[in-house]
């Protein structure tokens, strides 16, 4: 059977339209004769939206119990069996009631899809999972429900239901979105003009991206090769020269200019593995692209032109930026440079030749020395000096057996000798010397510099050719094999410091210590240049001018002059080293490593911001949580008892006895219920700050559990209790272990059917005491469980009139602080058992005199780190 095909519509925020024409093209596609059912339609009490469904046909929703609560979901199993060509599936990203046949909405439409339906969908862009902390940030409002972004980007078909802010939020004025009395903190909060522009840009440049997606898609698919210039992508070409920067600027600059164009900077290596750039060029023009909002990519190839080109063509990039060649004129006459050859094959692609102050001074470097070391040249020319004499010395011996040919091909023979043990000077020098020889000794005339027969002259000359061309091809051989171990060594030690440093827990000090390994260095440090401190010659003598932000090994210099080797990283760092000076081909990686030095340090500092920022933020947070959590539960008592007593003092009203009972009843309740919200506030404050008093005694549970169930009230005469006669007493707090009895049963009540209620049990094992709260309501899943003990959280409670949700979170950390526990557990057949461990007071005697404070002080940090991770809710904010 063919998978069906997804349709989503995608918008910015609520209120959009997205269900509207989502019905719309369900009506379309009935219209033109298509199998169209609705699954679930969720028209939030949208008139508009309501009378769209017409006469579509509904496929009737599964009812759900959940903490005594009946809830409706789409169900799955009923629209298998009708088998429709279409089904209209709303909010993608919806949170299924437990006990549903899949947790998440979008896994019912895969087995939709799976089944051969297709499917259309709605989701906001502020549900889509990678987008979930940006929109935080955007709104203040986290999102509990998200959907993997891979679901919708797979999806065939993504339609943007687009609307902008002042629209939207006259919309929202004619009471198309949200009724009347939440209007006005909607707009306040969440559907304010900035976080709708915002959020609408973000849907903009998501389904961009999935637009580029498919397009590299099609042009893969159908092998084209040419710019489609859909959208402005520049690409700077890096050398590793010091260019580059002038470069990356220019183009940021060029990608600035097109709204929303990408930069990407790319580096051609050469395929024989020999370096050509300098890595700490490299490097910190690496940092200054990914400044700029820009990505960097390396890519190996030959033939520089084509490969530059290839990388553009393969990212669809519609201008290239290159530097103007360093070389200087001559050396251009004999070959075009790669920006001239490159511009020459770049097709629809712009190129861009950018001059900067390092045009022209490239030099042809020739390095007289040769190849290999100096004892191996002392040693070829030693060789060619003694080893021609005696080979001419030989061939006199030998006489007239030997042909002028038989003598040139010997000469050549010791000249190749000699430039295999010397390289190419050695080899030069035996070759003259051989030419020489051949013409003074073994060429008519005899013990004469002339030459009387032209072909003679003829097979010296190609002698001295081959030999000569034969020296310059073993030198160039022994100068690649040095160049390709050094660059393997090089490569070698930059990966081993990429691991090291992102292996260690700190990454600047494993740099440091890595790079003294690596050059058997006493010891590397970090300086940084004092703030306010004058430039000037005495600088980098002046040890009071720099601080050490970092060092290993032994004692560290205090200035760049006292170091062996100082190498610059900026205008106010630098990387001193004690121990040796560096060699010419070694400072070049040394500058790598102060690259990376720099960038290591950076991001300490930054971590080190974020974590002192942190606290700040978390306490503001868990301010603001507080008050949106309390600010209903504490007005609505007060509203109530406020009421009542206004309405006894009123002189205008008289009021029967029943009347004035009934308003004293309701004053008297609503205060009760205020004290009760302000001892939580205050027991869970006194927790946080580490002052809670406790009075630990010897208490019974069959004394504290009747106490607890005549506070709850005549509705707990129905709880069960079975504690047995022989249970030893506890050691707790009685006033502090009743308010967590009241707070654990009076949960039990709320969620326990009416005809099976709550069960309390207990018994006592190895020192400690169990209280088992039974109840058999719709349970809590074990994913969900941390979150019950997090301050102002109501699971399941779907309005709020519940409390503020400290009633768990109290209760844990009252228990923990008397030295017990409260921990969740499955009840079997269905329900939650809550576990109250006390430690018994026959055990006393072995706790020490210090361990309340102790458990005192866990469960502060208990406590503090459920405020912290509490966030808030999207109805807070508004």
């Amino acid at each position: 059977m063919a998978r069906g095909q997804l349709r989503v519509y995608l918008g910015a925020a609520p209120g959009v339209g997205k269900t509207f024409t989502m019905l719309e093209e369900a009506h379309r596609r009935k219209g033109r004769g298509t199998d169209v059912v609705i699954g679930y339609v969720e028209t939030h009490g949208r008139e508009h939206t309501a009378d769209m469904v017409g006469d579509l046909e509904v496929v009737p929703r599964k009812a759900m119990g959940y903490r005594g609560t009946t809830f409706e979901e789409m169900d799955v199993d009923a629209i298998l069996d009708r088998q429709p060509e279409v089904v209209v599936v709303d909010e993608l990203a919806h949170t299924n009631v437990p006990g549903s046949r899949n947790g998440k909405r979008w896994q019912d439409v895969q087995e939709l899809l799976e089944a051969g339906v297709t499917v259309l969908s709605t989701v906001n862009i502020q549900h889509l999972e990678s987008l979930n902390d940006v929109v935080e940030q955007i709104t203040g409002v986290v999102q509990h429900e998200t959907v993997p972004d891979d679901v919708v980007r797979l999806a065939e078909q993504v339609e943007l239901v687009d609307m902008t802010p002042e629209a939207l939020r006259r919309r929202m004025v004619h009471g198309n979105v949200y009724k009347l009395d939440k209007i006005d903190a909607a707009m306040g909060n969440y559907f304010r003009v900035g976080n709708l522009t915002a959020l609408r840009e973000l849907a903009l440049l998501w389904l961009a991206d999935k637009v580029d997606e498919q397009l590299d898609r099609y042009r893969a698919d159908n092998k084209i090769g040419t710019t489609w210039e859909a959208r402005e992508r520049v690409v700077v070409a890096l050398t590793g020269g010091p260019e580059g920067e002038t470069l990356v600027r220019r183009a940021a600059r060029i990608a600035a200019r097109g709204k929303g164009a990408d930069l990407l900077a790319v580096h051609v290596a050469r395929s024989d593995g020999l370096a050509g750039a300098d890595p700490a060029l490299l490097a910190r023009q690496r940092v200054l692209v990914e400044s700029l909002g820009g990505s960097y990519h390396q890519v190996v190839g030959s033939d520089i032109p084509r490969a530059l080109l290839d990388f553009a063509s393969g990212v669809n990039a519609t201008q290239l930026v290159l530097g103007a060649s360093r070389r200087g004129r001559f050396a251009q006459i004999f070959a075009p440079g790669v920006g001239v050859t490159t511009t020459a094959l770049s097709g629809p692609i712009d190129v861009h030749l950018v001059t900067h102050d390092e045009i022209g001074r490239g030099r042809l470097q020739i390095a007289l020395g040769g190849a290999l070391s100096r004892r191996r040249r002392l040693v070829g020319f030693l060789l060619a000096a003694l080893g021609l004499p005696v080979l001419t010395v030989a061939l006199h011996l030998v006489g007239d057996d030997l042909s002028l040919a038989s003598d040139i091909l010997l000469f050549l023979a010791a000249v190749i000798g000699v430039a295999l043990a010397g390289g190419m000077w050695p080899a030069l020098f035996a070759a003259v010397a051989g030419f020489l020889l051949l013409n003074y000794f073994f060429t008519a005339p005899i013990h004469r510099f002339t030459i009387a027969e032209t072909e003679n002259l003829l097979s010296l000359i190609v002698f001295l050719v081959v030999a000569a061309a034969v020296s310059a091809v073993v030198d160039a051989a022994a100068r690649r094999t040095r160049e390709a171990a050094r660059a393997s060594a090089d490569a070698q030690t930059l990966a081993t410091v990429a691991g090291s440093v992102l292996r260690g827990h700190r990454p600047l000090t494993a740099l440091l210590e890595r790079l003294r390994e690596t050059f058997g260095l006493v010891s590397v440090a970090l300086l940084e240049r004092l703030p306010d401190t004058p430039p000037g010659p005495e600088l980098q003598r002046d040890p009071g001018a720099w601080q050490v932000v970092a060092q290993v090994g032994g004692s560290p210099c205090r200035a760049p002059a006292d170091a062996d080797a100082d190498v610059p990283v900026d205008d106010t760092l630098s990387l001193v080293l004690r121990g040796h000076t560096l060699a010419a081909e070694d400072r070049r990686v040394v500058e790598a490593f102060a690259a990376q030095a720099a960038l290591a340090l950076r991001q300490e500092r930054l971590a080190e911001e974020a974590a002192t920022a942190k606290p700040l933020a978390e306490a503001d947070k868990m301010r603001t949580a507080l008050l949106a959590a309390v600010s209903h539960d504490l007005r609505t008592p007060l509203a109530s008892a406020k009421a009542a007593v206004t309405s006894l003092r009123s002189e205008d009203v008289e009021f029967s006895d029943d009347d004035r009972d009934e308003l004293l009843a309701t004053a008297d309740e609503s205060l009760d219920k205020l004290a009760r919200l302000v001892d939580n506030l205050l027991d869970m404050s006194r927790l946080q700050a580490g002052a809670l008093g406790l009075a630990l005694a010897e208490i019974g549970l069959e004394d504290a559990v009747p106490r607890a169930l005549d506070e709850l009230g005549p509705h707990a005469r129905v709880v069960g209790v079975r504690i047995p006669a022989e249970l030893p007493a506890v050691y707790a707090d009685p006033a502090l272990l009743e308010r967590v009895l009241v707070n654990v049963i009076g949960n039990a009540l709320r969620f326990s059917p009416r005809e099976r209620p709550p069960i309390v049990t207990a018994s006592e094992h190895e020192g400690q005491v169990e209280l088992r709260v039974i109840d058999h309501g719709p349970g809590i899943p074990e994913t969900e469980r941390d979150q019950m003990f997090l301050p102002f959280q109501r699971l399941g409670d779907r309005d709020n009139h519940s409390g503020v949700g400290l009633g768990l979170a109290l209760s844990r950390g009252l228990a923990e602080a008397m030295g017990g526990g409260l921990t969740p557990d499955n009840t079997p057949g269905g329900g939650l058992t809550m576990i109250l461990t006390l430690p018994s007071a026959e055990a006393r005697d072995t706790v020490p005199d210090d361990a309340g404070a102790a458990a005192v002080r866990a469960a502060d940090e208990a406590i503090v780190h459920q405020f912290r991770r509490r966030p808030r809710t999207h109805e807070e904010s508004e």
